[in-house]
């Protein structure tokens, strides 16, 4: 286990600048309570996905938006006389254009991409959520020099634990992240696991994973199905990995929060109502740490 930023209660309680960082599966809360603290007026709320966005991955979402708009010929010829503007409208409560890029593999007549394109864009999405991870301790500069926030949060999204390795007490992105910031997981029990399968099932959304799980569950999934490639149905494929993702990812993330952080229950997220209340849950949050250390 690393030296955290605030080592006991009394250190987060009376520290005079904030800034914690939160991880864990898409869905339990990280966006809501960063938003919540945003709100408050004194938090600077840095969000990894909307960076990815708009930094990192901005002309290739662009560039996708635009390979689309040229297979249609009326606005192809808009396009190219530069008739039309073509952008990206993400913001922090749309971050649908990244999702939309990194894609589903398999059938393209059921929107599918060649499992070649999809590894290449998730390739993409990795070194950007590095790089925009990365980013944190310089906006922390950033969000009290320019704009004077005291306090600090970083939105992460879900497939951090896919780039770490939180036994590695060198891993450069966790030991950057770990000295700028408290480092929280927001823990789901069973039922939140279950919710958030029955939500993927009904509506599937694009994920990240490491090249050796992505390689893996490929090669499983046409074993098992039988399918060709360029037959594979992309949102059962990505349903069927789903659940074996969460399992994936439950160990990686207790690891970063046993070795680096700390850990919530994703219901105690759920019932904040304040930045006073947050105060009160992660001091009792590193007091349980201190106490099992």
């Amino acid at each position: 286990m690393v030296a955290k930023l605030y080592q006991t209660a009394a250190d987060w309680l009376e520290a005079p600048k904030k800034r914690i960082l939160f991880f864990g599966m898409s869905g339990l809360g990280k966006t809501h309570v960063s938003n919540m603290l945003r709100e408050s007026g004194n938090w600077f709320h840095y969000s990894i996905d909307y960076r990815i966005g708009t930094r990192y991955m901005g002309e290739h979402i662009v560039d996708n938006f635009k390979r689309e708009a040229m297979k249609n010929p009326f606005l192809r010829d808009l396009l190219m006389s530069d008739s039309i503007y073509i952008g990206s409208n993400i913001n922090f409560h749309n971050l649908s254009p990244v999702s939309t890029y990194l894609g589903k593999p398999g059938d393209p007549d059921k929107g599918g991409l060649p499992i070649a394109e999809y590894r290449r864009r998730q390739a993409l999405f990795r070194q950007a959520e590095l790089s925009a991870l990365l980013d944190t301790g310089p906006f922390i500069d950033r969000a009290e020099a320019l704009y004077g926030y005291p306090n600090f949060v970083c939105d992460t999204g879900g497939s951090i634990c896919e780039w770490v390795e939180p036994s590695d007490p060198a891993d450069p992105v966790l030991s950057h992240l770990s000295q700028h910031t408290l480092m929280v997981w927001i823990k789901g029990d069973a039922a939140h696991t279950e919710e958030l399968v029955r939500r993927f099932d009904r509506d599937p959304k694009p994920m990240a994973y490491a090249p050796d799980f992505l390689d893996r569950m490929w090669a499983d999934y046409l074993a098992e199905t039988g399918a060709p490639e360029a037959r594979v149905d992309p949102d059962a494929f990505i349903r069927w990995t789903y659940a074996q993702a969460m399992a994936h990812r439950q160990p990686r993330y207790a690891a970063m929060a046993e070795n680096w952080g700390v850990t919530v229950d994703a219901d105690e997220i759920s019932a904040l109502r304040d930045p006073v209340d947050l105060d009160a849950l992660i001091a009792r949050a590193l007091g349980n740490a201190v106490t099992a250390a």
